[in-house]
């Protein structure tokens, strides 16, 4: 009959707990993993320590999975989006504070770095009033540069390759302070440019 509504386009959904999902997942479960193999011994013995860097590349390999399978296979879903920099955070934080533990990394990295990804995602529980806010090419940027020079600093490195590892998380602590503020600022735009959700 003409005076009922007409259907509208079928959206197809997507199901959370597809492979991209999962292997956000599978990033948070391996995190106590790493832990163990970075303690293991005294913190310092040379397999334990491989071992750890193993399991902490891994990790950040199913980063790069999930991201890929999610945007190339119809696998986006608001889960994803909010627990893929949530699993990073995890494991980069934990990582952090398990290095400065060890006396291997300053406390005052770990606390600049681990302020600012506490800070967003505080910001995006927030911002979900408004919509969620994917994380950006930079954002992406920075979390690889800290997956390198977290794994340099796990590796049971000297010399040469220590320096390289302080560089790297120079430019991972200024990508991270950079990155930060570009999100407040794209938050604050968008907050203000759209009306807050009911």
């Amino acid at each position: 009959m003409s005076g009922q509504p007409q259907p509208g386009p079928v959206v197809p959904r997507v199901r959370v707990t597809n492979l991209a999902n999962v292997l956000t997942l599978l990033r948070l479960v391996l995190v106590p993993v790493f832990l163990l193999a970075l303690f293991a011994g005294n913190g310092h013995e040379t397999p334990s320590r491989i071992i750890a860097f193993v399991v902490f590349a891994v990790a950040v390999i199913t980063d790069r999975l999930d991201g890929a399978l999610a945007r190339n296979y119809g696998m986006v879903t608001e889960f994803g989006t909010m627990a893929d920099p949530i699993a990073d955070k995890t494991l980069i934080g934990a990582a952090l504070i398990g290095l400065s533990m060890l006396g291997d990394l300053h406390w005052w990295v770990t606390g600049v770095i681990l302020a600012r990804e506490v800070g967003i995602t505080v910001l995006r529980f927030v911002m979900l009033r408004h919509g969620v806010i994917p994380a950006s090419r930079g954002g992406k940027l920075k979390t690889l540069v800290q997956a390198v020079a977290i794994g340099l600093f796990v590796l049971p490195v000297s010399g040469l390759w220590l320096k390289a590892a302080w560089v790297m998380m120079a430019a991972a602590i200024v990508l991270t302070l950079v990155t930060g503020l570009d999100y407040v600022v794209s938050a604050v735009k968008d907050s203000r440019g759209r009306p807050a959700a009911d």
